[in-house]
Formats: structure tokens, sequence, C-alpha cells
């Protein structure tokens, strides 16, 4: 499993969410670290991005050495740096994508300059297998708010399916839409009582890691939903802001 994805000092979402996510579905993260940020588990309050060349030449180094079965995507901090991999997942046509298009920190923190929204439409989602922004991200991205709307314009974009979760939304239960050619799903979880840092970098390490072991997408989307579930049954407050996932099980 191929990572590509941010630093978060506090474990709580980042690259350490990716890896323990993926080590505990049964997959080796690679990774490779596209910024690091000033970040607890209150909130976010600097990103500091790393050279784009920097970027490119870790994801050179490990495409040779080891193929991936599939690609994770999450926090890309600046233009610079999401055109840098674009070439490198040209190369991996042939391996399922999922996009996390990081915005705002659960905090409410930016994490992403604002004229990232363009390149993710124009460049990054339609080369993405599955993108899975939350409802303010889905905003952000198509100007819709409704989770339905929202995905029918990511798939125009050039998705191929769009998962679109409800957990920020004010509803009795979480309800996530999954949409692709096939049709749409919903799912309704009940909601946890809290708030949580890192669920969106869960999900998505948890969707593609079942998508680089063979499971379609409504499959691989179901089992993320449930893995990001159970993390959540047992979260972990390590500090004195959000609660995260339990991921290690």
């Amino acid at each position: 499993m191929l990572v590509i994805s941010g630093h978060d000092p506090s474990g709580g979402a980042g690259q350490i969410a990716d890896i323990q996510t993926v080590s505990s579905l049964g997959a080796h993260p690679a990774l490779a670290i596209t910024a690091l940020t000033e970040q607890d588990t209150r909130n976010a309050y600097a990103v500091f991005p790393c050279p784009p060349e920097q970027v490119t030449a870790q994801l050179e180094r490990l495409i040779v050495d080891m193929r991936p079965a599939a690609v994770k995507i999450g926090l890309l901090p600046n233009v610079a740096v999401a055109e840098s991999i674009l070439s490198i997942l040209d190369r991996l046509d042939d391996v399922p994508i999922v996009i996390d298009p990081v915005l705002i920190a659960s905090g409410g923190g930016a994490l992403a300059e604002s004229d990232l929204v363009p390149v993710l439409k124009r460049q990054l989602i339609p080369r993405c297998t599955v993108v899975t922004p939350n409802l303010p991200e889905a905003l952000a991205l198509t100007g819709q708010s409704d989770a339905r709307a929202a995905a029918e314009t990511l798939l125009k974009l050039g998705a191929d399916w769009a998962l679109v979760t409800g957990g920020d939304a004010d509803t009795i239960d979480v309800e996530n839409l999954l949409l692709g050619d096939s049709g749409v799903t919903m799912t309704r979880w009940a909601r946890r009582p809290g708030k949580f840092h890192g669920t969106g970098c869960t999900l998505a390490s948890a969707l593609a890691t079942r998508l680089a072991q063979g499971h379609d997408v409504p499959a691989a989307a179901a089992a993320a939903q449930a893995f990001v579930d159970e993390s959540l049954a047992s979260a972990l407050r390590p500090g004195t802001g959000q609660a995260i996932p339990n991921r290690q099980r």
C-alpha cells in the first residue's frame, strides 16, 4: 500500500493513522511524506510543505522498488506538491487510487492552500478510483451541500466512485453515501458520542487497503466504514482535545 500524506505529530491523523490502519488490516505501508504540521488533538496550527522535488524523489524510489497494489492520497498542502505526484500516478494507471481531499482539520484549522481546490478538481479527481470527502470538503469541491448532488458532481469531474461521509452533519445517525456506475448505496451508522480526530484518514486508508487486497469498491467501502466504526467504539483520548480512533486492535 502506497500512502502519500502528511505527518500529524499527535498521531491522531496523517501518516501515523495511515500506518496503523494499513498494518492493522494486514498490508504493508510504504510512505511518501508531503508535509510536516504543527498539530495536536485540538487543532492544526501550521503546515510546512515538503519541497515538491523531495516528494517526487520519495515516490520514484518507492514505485521502482515496490510496485503498490493501491494508493492512498491524503494531505497535499499546495499546488506544487499536488502537481509533483501527477506523473507518478500516471505510471500507476492500473492501480486503484483513493483520494481523501484533506482541506480542513477536525478542529477547523486550514491544512491546504485555497488554490489547491481547482487542482484537485481538474487533475487529481479524474485520476482517482474513489474520492472520500466529508460534507464540508464535498461542498468546497462541488458547491453542493447535498451529499447525492455532490457525489454526482464528483463523478462528472472524473472520479469512478464517490464516498461522501456525513460525520459532520447534524443528524442522529451518521449517513454515508457511495455513488458509482452501479448506483447509489446509503449506509447509516449510530453516531458515536464525542468529537474525533483522524476518521477521514482512517476511512480512506482502510478502503485503499481492501482494494489492494482484491475487494471491489462497494465491498471495500463497506469494510472500511465498519473498521472506522469499530475504531471509534474503543477510541482513545491521549490528549486534552479530540479522541482518536483505536486502529490497533
